[in-house]
């Protein structure tokens, strides 16, 4: 695909624009600004990968995914702006994951140590953790302040803090894995996958794309389940104060 072929394909940005100017839709501003920048970063990390793909030298590549995890962290963690040190709850959740999936990956030879590999898995497995996070803190902080008074009135009757946000504790993880679980019983069937969609439009053996895919699918779900059980779980203490108290939003703010 040459940058002739890319300017062409603009046109699937200029019907949106057409479409949101004609019915008044006001996204004519927020389209242009996500295809400008979609097209800026991903031609510059393009420019980069094809660097560390060249010198294959350990250090870029922990670089590289030091800067997925710094910038998974920081989108993620205004969804928690609520939770005290959610900043590092979500970079401890991160690396976790990370480290996790790449040692089952390296340790058991599923994938060789080379940068073409462990880049692109890490940026899936990051991608996904951070959107997994944002799912779990939106539904947890909205958990959490619908059902005050529940809360409240289990610590009044003397019970711990863990068994006062237990049931929205599970609600939430629940709720942050459901699109990744359902979305797997449909797939190959409603959605080809992109990966393997663009393994194959590069000319890859089908059924080879189709294996990959799988561990691709297998690890992702590793990764929702772990995100939002581990970014739960150390979250919640820290709503409570040391009299096992809950601790409202102005109580944060003052800190």
């Amino acid at each position: 695909m040459s940058f002739l072929t890319l300017a062409i394909s603009l046109l699937f940005v200029i019907i949106p624009i057409i479409l949101s100017k004609t019915l008044n839709l006001g996204l004519e501003k927020d389209t242009i600004i996500a295809s400008v920048r979609s097209i800026i970063q991903l031609l510059a990390v393009g420019y980069v990968l094809q660097f560390v793909f060249d010198y294959e030298n350990m250090l870029y590549i922990i670089l590289m995914v030091v800067l997925m995890i710094v910038a998974a962290t920081h989108n993620a963690q205004r969804k928690g702006a609520g939770i005290k040190g959610i900043i590092w709850k979500l970079v401890v959740t991160f690396i976790f994951v990370e480290v996790l999936t790449q040692a089952i990956l390296l340790g058991l030879s599923i994938t060789p140590p080379t940068a073409q590999y462990i880049i692109p898995i890490s940026g899936m497995v990051v991608g996904n953790s951070m959107v997994l996070a944002i799912l779990f803190l939106n539904r947890f902080t909205s958990e959490i302040e619908t059902h005050q008074d529940q809360t409240e009135l289990i610590l009044s009757l003397g019970g711990t803090p863990k068994q006062a946000i237990h049931s929205q504790l599970i609600t939430s993880i629940q709720a942050s894995t459901i699109p990744t679980i359902e979305s797997q019983k449909t797939i190959g069937l409603v959605q080809l996958p992109g990966m393997m969609s663009g393994q194959i439009i590069a000319g890859a053996d089908p059924v080879q794309a189709v294996l990959f895919q799988l561990l691709v699918l297998f690890l992702l779900l590793t990764t929702a389940v772990v995100t939002s059980i581990m970014l739960g779980y150390l979250s919640y203490p820290t709503l409570f104060n040391q009299r096992m108290q809950l601790i409202q939003d102005s109580d944060v703010q003052s800190d």
